[in-house]
């Protein structure tokens, strides 16, 4: 019993070998012999126990060809990585089959049509990156209506996606990190990602979507490290709750239409590393208490209608290595000692088109 199970498994692979067409580095022609033991193949891991293929990682291989239905014998299999090879066509259903799959990447091949429904049918599946392919058509639903789901990891970025980020996004309750970056989505951010309490990295960079950030925007993230908005048709004013993501370390919003000024809640945000907001229509002064942010790297505030004196503290922060200003109505802002202590980290600093005295 126990050989023809290896057996199936081998079969299995050999039917994806049989569908490679281009190997340059000729890894699978030595390794993936029916002479030698499947568990001893290049990529491959089997259990201890039951000696089944539990892990299969092709990953920046080169490889070109297409996924085989006999991939549904591998039934085994917890860890499927695929990514940076030259995969094409549709991704078999039989895949469904791998009822112990947990982490599955696709990144970077060359997969097309549809984001195939049946991924949300796969129980146990904590990761599942498909960035970088030709996908296209809207994000299935099924991927939030399964209560089991355990995602923890969802990274759609780079491919054509289109339509409404859905609603049921909110059932994701265990994800930390739901990446869409660089599709065509449009529409809203729905309310109900405030139920991904555990949610810590949201990239929604490079879509059309619209409207404004809630005012309670960060009372449902408390562990949020990193917020993606950029490249948007966000508008309106900065909540000033965005204070209550108290371990944020990336807020980038720049390229979008928000407004109005930037609130001292922000002073809050102590673990704040790289702060993003050009390009859009903020006014106002800058506020001193960004001089507070002792982790900041990083200031992008340029090609706003900030105004005023910007308050010369923030140059303090010794750990700053980037500001800039560019395009706006500022005044006073060439800084004291700059090659000096304060300064030393300081690579660039970009104030064209203000009123320096």
């Amino acid at each position: 019993m126990t050989k023809t199970n290896i057996t199936t498994d081998q079969l299995a692979l050999l039917s994806l070998k049989s569908q490679i067409i281009e190997d340059p580095f000729h890894l699978l022609v030595g390794s993936w012999s029916p002479v030698r033991s499947v568990c001893q193949w290049l990529g491959v891991t089997c259990g201890s126990r039951h000696q089944r293929v539990k892990s299969l990682n092709l990953s920046n291989r080169a490889l070109t060809g297409r996924i085989p239905r006999e991939f549904r014998h591998l039934s085994f299999l917890v860890s499927l990585d695929l990514g940076s090879n030259n995969f094409h066509g549709n991704f078999p259903q039989e895949i469904t089959h791998l009822s112990r799959l947990k982490f599955l990447d696709l990144s970077f091949s060359n997969f097309r049509g549809e984001v195939p429904s049946w991924f949300g049918f796969l129980h146990r599946l904590q990761v599942l990156k498909i960035r970088n392919n030709s996908f296209i058509g809207s994000i299935p639903s099924s991927f939030y209506n399964i209560s089991a789901l355990e995602l923890e990891t969802l990274d759609l970025s780079y491919n054509s996606l289109q339509g409404y980020i859905p609603e049921g996004i909110g059932n994701l309750h265990n994800t930390n990190l739901l990446g869409i970056q660089y599709n065509q989505l449009i529409g809203s951010i729905p309310f109900t990602i405030f139920n991904i309490s555990r949610i810590e990295v949201i990239a929604f960079t490079g879509n059309r979507l619209s409207g404004n950030l809630p005012n309670g925007f960060c009372y449902g993230f408390p562990i949020l490290k990193g917020l993606y908005l950029s490249t948007n048709k966000l508008r309106g004013h900065m909540p000033t709750s965005l204070s209550s993501c108290s371990q944020l370390q990336i807020l980038s919003l720049s390229e979008n239409e928000f407004d109005g000024p930037i609130h001292s809640e922000i002073g809050r945000l102590s673990n704040l590393q790289l702060l993003y907001l050009g390009f859009n229509h903020f006014t106002g002064e800058i506020p001193k208490e960004i001089s507070n942010l002792v982790e900041f790297e990083v200031l992008n505030l340029g090609y706003n209608s900030f105004s005023g004196r910007i308050n010369m503290e923030i140059f303090n922060i010794s750990g700053l290595r980037k500001i800039a200003l560019t395009n706006n109505n500022l005044s006073g802002i060439h800084p004291p000692n700059i090659d000096g202590l304060y300064l030393r980290n300081l690579t660039n600093l970009v104030e064209a088109t203000n009123s320096v005295d």
